[in-house]
């Protein structure tokens, strides 16, 4: 059986303001997507995290979003491609130095939230993504959706490319998550334990319209790390992959 990466999006706070149990996570998850100062995270706190993660032997990645802390990057922003690009480029290049500082590097980037979508579904913006990860490291991975403008920019630019599925959210039939809104996107974690079975061992997850599951091509899954549930659902999540003979590991 093909191994599983197991990754969380972590180091969102913002001064005294703390989002989630970072170094409760970093004991279950093999790769954390770290926000890098756009979207939520600050210095102090970038550094904190790239030291737990690698202490407890966890990949690091560059969680890279809009610059949009009162949003928490989940708002659309108008911006040109070439104004991305090198945002994206700042973001990596910060995380770069705090992973440096603490003894590791920067693996792999994901983009977070609002620019996730946006970028998965528009070819210029995703190829402004992959022009920033060029930029900096050829031989960064780039994290996202399968089958969309993200996954066919980083072919483009000969990066390597790892499909992600989630764990704790729904799909709409076309294959996009679900939006926040809308009722059953968010999975209790009975049904996120489930589907991150299904997508390990059938690569398939629910859908809150159409056919009722669909087809997802994932190397690795994401549980959410911003909710009161999420270091236990996390350890379920980890416990059931174990129980199904999944071996849980990092992509990279």
């Amino acid at each position: 059986m093909m191994p599983l990466d197991l990754n969380s999006d972590l180091g969102e706070g913002f001064g005294p303001w703390r989002m989630g149990d970072d170094a409760a996570m970093l004991d279950i998850v093999t790769s954390a997507n770290i926000a890098c100062g756009f979207h939520a995270g600050d210095p102090a706190i970038m550094r904190r995290t790239c030291e737990l993660a690698v202490a407890k032997g966890v990949r690091i990645g560059a969680h890279v979003g809009y610059r949009d802390l009162v949003g928490f990057g989940r708002r659309d922003l108008a911006i040109a491609p070439a104004d991305l690009r090198d945002e994206v480029l700042y973001q990596i290049g910060a995380l770069s130095a705090f992973a440096a500082a603490a003894g590791d590097r920067v693996r792999y980037v994901k983009p977070h939230g609002a620019l996730y979508h946006a970028a998965a579904r528009d070819r210029l913006l995703a190829d402004a993504v992959l022009a920033a990860v060029t930029d900096i490291e050829p031989t960064l991975a780039l994290l996202g959706p399968a089958g969309t403008e993200l996954e066919r920019a980083a072919q483009r630019a000969n990066v390597r490319f790892v499909g992600e599925g989630f764990a704790d959210r729904a799909y709409t039939a076309t294959g996009a998550l679900a939006p926040r809104g809308v009722a059953g996107a968010v999975l209790a974690p009975d049904d996120a334990v489930s589907q991150a079975v299904s997508l390990a061992l059938s690569g398939t997850a629910r859908t809150v319209d159409g056919p009722g599951t669909l087809a997802v091509s994932v190397a690795s899954v994401c549980v959410h790390g911003d909710s009161p549930a999420a270091v236990e659902m996390a350890r379920r999540i980890r416990g059931a992959l174990d129980e199904a003979g999944v071996p849980v590991e990092p992509f990279g």
